[in-house]
This record gives structure tokens, C-alpha cells and sequence, in this order.
């Protein structure tokens, strides 16, 4: 049996059908963090579970809560932006009732800009991706931002994606650009790392060069040009926030 996590902020937009995407769970978590907007009531209609925790936890935080919740072995941690394939779902309940593996990495499509981003800053999560589904007490989440999950037992590879269908607007984009820097700023001044100004104004024109050539992202045309800039300027504002924090 299968408990499914999501975590929701202001997802009225996205997070039907995201459920809908995994309705073969026989358990729904909503881990909501401070939405305005007409998440929860959405959320009431489909979900088993409502939990609302306030905008101060961090996203590690947010999905050990819902780990320590679920009720059933296998979880599946998705977020309200994302939808399961069909392929997925179809591998997701055959392992179900495998415990050869404490978990298993998912490959993630990027949709953006009406094309699926393929290179650039989405690589890794196109060619490898990231833990998602997991027995209950294989480890634990870690990390402020950028969660990983954590687990010194074997871990196995899906075949099939999550589909991913991020920032809808630009103007969106750059809003979870500024929340997101600032929690990775705050992050890393808490574990007392250090900035200098060479960093702030080299750092991120050299990650720009490296996603966009190095990882091919302009294989994936304008749309791959705006993201790897964007993500560029998300490491100039961690970076300089960081800065200020330590000046």
C-alpha cells in the first residue's frame, strides 16, 4: 500500500491534477506551508489528510512531517507542480510489493515555455533524477532548499517520469527565485559560510557559461536560454543576500 506526500504553497492552479496524478495511493498528505489562496479548500475535496505547518519550517522539515504520518510502508514524495505518467503509476505498483530496494530514484520532465527542457540546470533530473518514492524508515530528509533524502540502504531506478510543469508566468519564476534564495541564504549563514564580493559578481556569470554550454543548455533553444539565466541570477541573489547577512 501506498501513502502519497504533497507539498502545496498557493497551488489552486496546479493541484487537481496533480491528485489526480496519483489517486491509486490509498492515502493523500497535503503538507500545506502557508497558502492564501484556495489551496486547502481544493485540497479538502481530494486529500486524506490536511496538514498546515507555518511558513518557518524548511522544505526537509516539510516532507519528514509527512514521512512520520504516513501510515502505510511504501511513500511517494511529489510535488503540487508535478503529475505521475502513466508509465510511472504502472511501475509504482508492481514495486509496491518488492522490498529488494529501500527506495528508488525518478527521472523528472521539465515542461517550460510549451517545450520539455532536457539539458541546462534540468539535467541531472532528466537523466538521473532524485529519490522520491521510499520505505518508511529508510532515512530522513535533509537540506533547506535542495532536499535529498538520506539512506545508507539500497536504492533502486524507475523507467518512467514525473512530469514537472514548474513557474507558469515569468513573473511567477522570479517570485520562487527570491523566496528560494533567500531560504539558501539564511541556510548558509547559519552553517557560517563565508562570501566575498569576487564570488558574488563571478560565480554567477561562470554558472550561466557552464549550464548553458558546458550542459548543453541551449540545445533546448530560447526556453533554455531564460532558464539557465534565471538560475543564474538565482545564485547571484544567494550570494549577495549571503553578502549583506554577513556585512
Amino acid at each position: 500500500m501506498i501513502s502519497t506526500v504533497i507539498l502545496t504553497k498557493n497551488e489552486e492552479k496546479s493541484l487537481a491534477k496533480c491528485i489526480e496524478s496519483v489517486s491509486f495511493s490509498q492515502e493523500i498528505i497535503i503538507i500545506d506551508n502557508g497558502s492564501q489562496d484556495k489551496t486547502i479548500s481544493i485540497a479538502q475535496k481530494y486529500a486524506t489528510r490536511i496538514i498546515e505547518m507555518s511558513e518557518k519550517f524548511n522544505f526537509s522539515e516539510l516532507r519528514n512531517r509527512g514521512l512520520m504520518e504516513a501510515k502505510n510502508n511504501w511513500v511517494l514524495f511529489i510535488d503540487a507542480d508535478e503529475r505521475v505518467s502513466d508509465e510511472l503509476k504502472s511501475e509504482i505498483l508492481t514495486i509496491s510489493k518488492n522490498r529488494k530496494y529501500a527506495g528508488y530514484y525518478i527521472k523528472r520532465r521539465d515542461h517550460w515555455w510549451g517545450r520539455t527542457l532536457r539539458f541546462g540546470e534540468v539535467r541531472h533530473a532528466y537523466s538521473l533524477g532524485f529519490i522520491r518514492i521510499i520505505q518508511k524508515e529508510a532515512g530522513i530528509w535533509s537540506g533547506v532548499v535542495h532536499e535529498v533524502f538520506q539512506t545508507n540502504k539500497e536504492v533502486g531506478l524507475l523507467r518512467g517520469y514525473i512530469e514537472h510543469y514548474p513557474h507558469p508566468t515569468l513573473k511567477e519564476f522570479i517570485s520562487d527565485i527570491n523566496d528560494y534564495s533567500s531560504r539558501r541564504a539564511s541556510e548558509l549563514y547559519n552553517q557560517d559560510i563565508s562570501i566575498s564580493i569576487v564570488e558574488v559578481l563571478c560565480v554567477p556569470p561562470l554558472k550561466f557559461l557552464y549550464t548553458f554550454f558546458i550542459q548543453w543548455g541551449f540545445v533546448d533553444g530560447p526556453p533554455g536560454f531564460v532558464y539557465s539565466f534565471l538560475m543564474s541570477f538565482h545564485s547571484f541573489l544567494v550570494r549577495s543576500k549571503l553578502y549583506m547577512m554577513k556585512s
